[in-house]
């Protein structure tokens, strides 16, 4: 993974071919989870809806995977108990009225990769609204200090001390290496794209490629809380996603953040999409 992809991009107004390439996959992630949550009823299970979201974008084009699409249901969505990494992938659990889920995906289309997260609720749920609209608090937090340039494990504390003051529990901590992002970036189209543990190996190599690369140069393409993501964002895009969880429910996005090399703060660091659904909800509850 190229870690320069849109380091010199012109903004959030005015998007190059390149990071329109990346909202048109983002988008299309968005869809596929707002098609499939549409057709969630109760006893439908994880690894069924794992499946739609599979078939949903292997019918749009989809080939190649970050990772393949996951689902949780109920406590699972706030990975209660969750101690090892097999935990995450997709079970028989059922849903049930008033059960929250979320639905994860990062695609591959036409060589831009998305990776995103959807949460929802089958019915009435009152703790899992709150949860939603505190995200936004996170959103805006995120944005403003990585304009300010805080380092990536600074900005992982204090999003920490925001969900402490909300009265919630930080859960995306209990993913690999507790990242809260990770870079993503353009990946080789090929005719064969193989998997592994679900996640795309060609898009793993990148990944590890990155790694390396920034080992050298003093940066990490993880966003984690420990001491290599001690320094300033570095430039490319970032799939972020901040994890609420409130006992025994969860709730999170994951959406591309776009970091440049630019002086202009407004134009250093930008969400790459306005028009998400986490977005929209969060525009219309503030107009009621």
């Amino acid at each position: 993974m190229a870690s320069g992809t849109a380091a010199t991009s012109s903004g959030a107004g005015e998007l190059s071919a390149e990071l329109r390439g990346f909202r048109e996959v983002q988008r299309l992630a968005y869809a596929c989870a707002e098609a499939v949550a549409a057709q969630l009823r109760p006893g439908v299970t994880e690894r069924t809806a794992a499946r739609m979201q599979r078939e949903w974008l292997r019918e749009r084009g989809v080939r190649d995977w970050f990772h393949l699409p996951f689902a949780w249901f109920g406590d699972r969505t706030a990975f209660v108990d969750f101690r090892v990494p097999l935990q995450f992938f997709p079970t028989d659990r059922a849903l049930e009225p008033g059960m929250p889920f979320i639905l994860d995906m990062a695609p591959i289309h036409r060589g831009f990769t998305a990776d995103i997260g959807y949460s929802g609720c089958l019915g009435l749920n009152p703790v899992h609204d709150r949860l939603l609209a505190d995200l936004g608090a996170h959103r805006e937090l995120i944005l403003r200090e990585v304009r300010e340039r805080r380092s990536l494990r600074d900005i992982y504390e204090d999003v920490d001390r925001l969900m402490v003051r909300q009265g919630y529990a930080n859960r995306h901590r209990a993913y690999p290496f507790g990242v809260i992002a990770h870079k993503i970036d353009r990946v080789g189209q090929r005719r064969w794209s193989p998997t592994l543990f679900g996640f795309g190996i060609h898009a793993l190599k990148g990944l590890a490629s990155d790694a390396l690369r920034g080992h050298r140069d003093g940066w990490s393409p993880l966003w984690s809380p420990y001491t290599f993501s001690d320094h300033p964002p570095a430039p490319g895009l970032w799939a972020v996603e901040p994890h609420l969880g409130f006992r025994g429910t969860g709730a999170k996005f994951e959406e591309i953040l776009v970091v440049t090399d630019s002086r202009d703060p407004q134009e250093s660091a930008f969400w790459l999409d306005d028009d998400l659904p986490h977005v929209r909800r969060g525009r219309e509850e503030r107009a009621a």
